[in-house]
């Protein structure tokens, strides 16, 4: 007697229990062969591409799962990480942040597996946007100090052009220490800037587990989780009276100041003030 579906999905779930992921994405396989209408199977197959990191074949998987489940909180949460190692930021927010809503919604428990997952794709995302923004202020800096060359070359042939004398040692050393001069306030300049730059970092620590933002009045769970209060008062009136990721009854009476993360983040911004708006 040739094997169901559901001992096809068995089998590869033993395999995936002991690493063997392309054993297991075999026997999911032959599951979907049997079956090509259960979500899960496709799921399943997906997170073993994702640990051979097959990011292109996970998120087929991931979408044809989608396309019989638009509620599968796995779908969206394992195509967003590959959307992440595929450099699809965008697409992954925003998959992540459907995963997490889907995932309150029907009550699941991820932990902060998701959640880190989003912020990863934020940080990443800001990474490639700040290599662009390098990339162009050295092109800036290129382009600005080769104007000053040429400025310099003109008025060096200037003075050596528009007077019978030729210029003395010094009047062409003047020129040429008062360009050197611009030239060095303008790297001073891009300098701050590449300081800065440096530090347009914002920990994870520091970040709400609901909102992915820098905590601005941190309060902590009875379970030990940090959160903004105003993130986690939403959740207690909207989705429900538990902790988001412990799932353990909460309520807004038990939640109490975490003055030590605030001390931290207080100095945070006062040695990084351009997070304050991030």
């Amino acid at each position: 007697m040739q094997p169901t579906a559901a001992e096809h999905k068995e089998q590869g779930n033993r395999y995936f229990q002991a690493h063997r992921f392309e054993d297991a994405i075999v026997s999911y396989g032959k599951a979907i062969v049997k079956n090509p209408q259960m979500p899960t199977f496709f799921t399943n197959r997906a997170l073993c591409y994702l640990h051979t990191k097959q990011w292109d074949k996970a998120s087929d998987d991931c979408r044809k799962a989608l396309d019989l489940d638009r509620k599968s909180v796995k779908a969206h949460f394992f195509l967003g990480r590959a959307a992440i190692h595929l450099g699809q930021y965008d697409e992954a927010i925003k998959l992540l942040s459907r995963a997490h809503d889907l995932a309150q919604t029907q009550k699941l428990n991820f932990g902060d597996e998701i959640t880190s997952q989003l912020r990863m794709a934020k940080r990443e995302k800001f990474r490639a946007e700040e290599t662009i923004r390098i990339s162009q202020e050295i092109e800036l800096q290129s382009y600005m100090e080769r104007l000053m060359n040429e400025d310099k070359a003109r008025r060096v042939n200037a003075l050596k052009h528009d007077s019978d004398e030729p210029p003395t040692k010094e009047e062409i050393e003047a020129v040429e220490g008062e360009v050197e001069t611009q030239k060095q306030l303008m790297n001073n300049i891009f300098a701050q800037v590449d300081d800065r730059r440096r530090r347009r970092d914002i920990p994870d620590y520091l970040c709400g587990k609901i909102s992915f933002e820098i905590l601005r009045d941190p309060v902590i769970t009875p379970s030990g989780i940090t959160y903004d209060r105003a993130d986690i008062k939403e959740h207690l009136q909207r989705v429900g009276h538990f902790d988001p990721v412990t799932r353990t009854p909460l309520s807004v009476e038990q939640l109490i100041p975490n003055l030590a993360m605030k001390e931290v983040i207080d100095h945070f911004l006062t040695e990084n003030e351009w997070a304050v708006d991030a």
